[in-house]
């Protein structure tokens, strides 16, 4: 059997935290990771749409959290499914009072959120260990339920010479390497979808 393909992608709401969201009658996938890592990019092109998710010129402005609804479909079934878009964090230019409110909104979404069940954390393949991601990885690790799974992607893997995507391989062998200029390296993604949320082996 043919691996699944996303045959649906819309965009249903957005929301400022867990109090507002959509109700949890769909198993999520949650994409998170600092502002201007590529998240819009990667949904869009793991959906094969150019712009269902919209990325801002400026990053750190988009502070809300964005639901996608996605079908996927082999030849005798459809698979349905919700993106998570989180807010991007590091960069915005705020208040820190707001910026607090955020971080304490996002807080309560990611572990009170019961229909989340995989965690995609994107990380910029130039710059694969900054702090904030880091913390955010160790944090995430600290929350994940044994229900849930936590992967991490390594987003525009074409900037990096082939010593250096070895070399970042080498040391995070379970990551996914992700470049939106090559659509086949979404694939591994899509395996971990599917196998994670529908216990299909792709």
């Amino acid at each position: 059997m043919s691996m699944p393909k996303v045959t649906h992608a819309e965009f249903i709401k957005s929301a400022q935290g867990i109090s507002d969201s959509l109700p949890e009658d769909r198993s999520e996938v949650v994409f998170l990771g600092r502002s201007n890592v590529g998240k819009s990019s990667t949904i869009n092109t793991l959906v094969n749409r150019k712009s269902l998710a919209k990325s801002s010129s400026t990053p750190g402005k988009t502070q809300l959290i964005n639901f996608f609804d996605i079908v996927y479909k082999d030849e005798v079934q459809e698979y349905p499914l919700r993106l998570v878009d989180l807010p991007g964090f590091g960069y915005a230019k705020v208040s820190k009072t707001l910026k607090e409110a955020w971080q304490h909104n996002l807080l309560e979404f990611i572990r009170h959120r019961v229909s989340i069940r995989l965690f995609v954390h994107l990380r910029d393949a130039r710059h694969p260990r900054t702090e904030i991601d880091e913390d955010v990885y160790l944090n995430l690790q600290k929350i994940v339920r044994p229900d849930q799974a936590l992967v991490t992607v390594f987003t525009k893997m074409d900037k990096l010479n082939q010593k250096e995507r070895a070399a970042l391989k080498k040391e995070f062998p379970n990551a996914i390497m992700f470049s939106n200029l090559k659509s086949h390296t979404i694939d591994p993604l899509h395996k971990k979808i599917l196998y994670t949320i529908f216990g299909i082996e792709a």
